[in-house]
């Protein structure tokens, strides 16, 4: 399986980078895993919503390039399915069984997805109703992809 995480902007806390590299570390047992990131547009306090729409499309624009038609598109959004991480682990599983090899997740900038990202979606993924840091979301991701992995493969993990 190929796993990509696409996300708008750059890694700045080296804790993070060290989390990132732990669980890359961890999946390439499971999976190809990649993450391609995207430049992250400028945002000025209270900025208006209009202003934030032009934001999330440029920044949608570039996530837009890197999808590839093949891939199963996973969006992270608030709106989205929520599922426990048995849920998560039995959708990774049903999309291998069904020979999808490709899965791209999508993770937004500060302000979200653009409209055109969340239709190219074929699965919009809910973690909370709370709002993460879009950096520190990508660590929660990777913790989940290897979850999820462990439980399909019936290894054990903390609880």
């Amino acid at each position: 399986m190929n796993v990509e995480i696409l996300c708008v902007g750059k890694l700045k806390e080296s804790y993070l980078q060290d989390a990132v590299t732990e669980y890359k570390k961890r999946l390439s047992k499971y999976c190809h895993i990649n993450i391609l990131e995207v430049a992250d547009e400028k945002t000025i306090d209270k900025q208006s919503e209009a202003q934030d729409e032009i934001v999330r499309n440029r920044e949608g624009e570039r996530l837009i390039r890197l999808m590839r038609e093949q891939a199963y598109v996973i969006t992270l959004e608030i709106s989205g399915k929520m599922m426990d991480s048995f849920e998560f682990a039995k959708t990774m599983e049903e999309l291998a069984v069904r020979s999808v090899s490709d899965i791209q997740f999508v993770i937004g900038g500060s302000l979200g997805l653009s409209k055109a990202v969340m239709s190219r979606a074929d699965l919009a993924l809910s973690f909370s109703k709370m709002t993460f840091p879009h950096q520190l979301m990508r660590v929660i991701l990777l913790e989940q992809i290897y979850r999820g992995y462990r439980i399909i493969n019936h290894e054990p993990y903390h609880k």
